[in-house]
C-alpha cells in the first residue's frame, strides 16, 4: 500500500461529519511531520490500540512494534507485545524511536511510564507523544489528568529526558468547535433515522467549515486541545 493510501485510510475513520475531523487532522499533520524528523529504526508503539498511527509514520521507521495491556478492548490481532506502560517486557534500549498518542491522561503515575520509555529507547532515541490541555471526560474511569505544556515540560526533564519540542496542535476555534459537537452528539440517541440525527450532522459539518475559517487567523495557544511533544533519551543516560 502506498503513503497515500496509508494516509486515505487514516482520515477515511474521521469524516467529516465526526466531532474530531479537525482534531485529528491537526494531530495526524503533526504527528507525521515529527515522524520523518524523528522516528528511525525500530519504533515501539505504547498503547498502540488498533496501531493506526503507523498509517502516519510506519514508512518512517524498518520495525513498528505496537504495546497495548491484556484488557484492551481493542482488537488483539493488532498488539504486538501484551504489557503495559509500566513494564514493557523487552530489555533496556531495545527500541531506536518511540510514539505514544492520548495515553499520559489516563495513566495514574505518568512519571512512572515515562521512565520505562526512557528505559527501553536506546541513548539518542527520540519519542513523539500527544498530550491533551482540554478535552471532555472519556474512557472512563480510566481518565486521570490534564497538562499544560509547563507540566509536560518539568514532567518529562525530571524523568531523564531532553525536550525537543513542545507544540500546541490548536487554537481557540478548533477547540471550541470539537467540544460544540461533542455535546452535540450526546443530544443524538434516538437512533440514526430520528430527524434530530441529521441536524446534529449539518450542524457539526458547519461547525467544522466556520473554524476552519477563523482558524486561519487564530493563534490562541493557550486554548489549545493537545499538545505535541518530541523528547530524546540523552547520549549519557544509562
Amino acid at each position: 500500500m502506498s503513503d497515500t493510501e496509508d494516509r486515505k485510510r487514516y482520515y477515511s475513520r474521521y469524516p467529516m461529519r465526526d466531532p474530531a475531523y479537525l482534531v485529528m487532522r491537526a494531530a495526524g499533520r503533526e504527528i507525521e511531520r515529527a515522524g520523518s524528523l524523528y522516528l528511525k529504526g525500530k519504533l515501539i508503539d505504547i498503547g498502540c490500540g488498533e496501531k493506526w498511527k503507523k498509517d502516519l509514520v510506519g514508512r518512517f521507521v524498518d520495525e513498528y512494534i505496537g504495546l497495548d495491556h491484556a484488557d484492551t478492548q481493542h482488537d488483539k490481532s493488532n498488539i504486538d507485545l501484551l504489557g503495559t506502560v509500566y513494564k514493557i517486557p523487552v530489555d533496556d534500549n531495545t527500541f531506536d524511536s518511540a510514539i505514544c498518542t492520548a495515553v499520559l491522561e489516563h495513566v495514574e503515575e505518568p512519571s512512572d511510564a515515562i521512565k520505562e520509555c526512557l528505559r527501553v529507547l536506546d541513548k539518542g532515541g527520540h519519542a513523539v507523544y500527544t498530550v491533551p490541555l482540554f478535552w471532555h471526560l472519556h474512557e472512563e474511569p480510566r481518565d486521570f489528568f490534564r497538562y499544560t505544556k509547563y507540566g509536560l515540560e518539568y514532567l518529562f526533564e525530571k524523568n531523564g529526558f531532553e525536550i525537543i519540542e513542545i507544540k500546541a496542535l490548536s487554537g481557540f476555534w478548533i477547540t471550541f468547535s470539537t467540544e460544540w459537537c461533542y455535546y452535540l452528539q450526546q443530544m443524538k440517541k434516538h437512533g440514526k433515522w430520528n430527524p434530530l440525527s441529521w441536524i446534529v450532522r449539518i450542524l457539526t459539518v458547519m461547525s467544522h467549515v466556520v473554524a476552519s475559517f477563523f482558524n486561519r487567523f487564530d493563534h490562541s495557544e493557550a486554548f489549545t486541545w493537545m499538545y505535541l511533544v518530541v523528547v530524546r533519551k540523552r547520549n549519557d543516560e544509562v
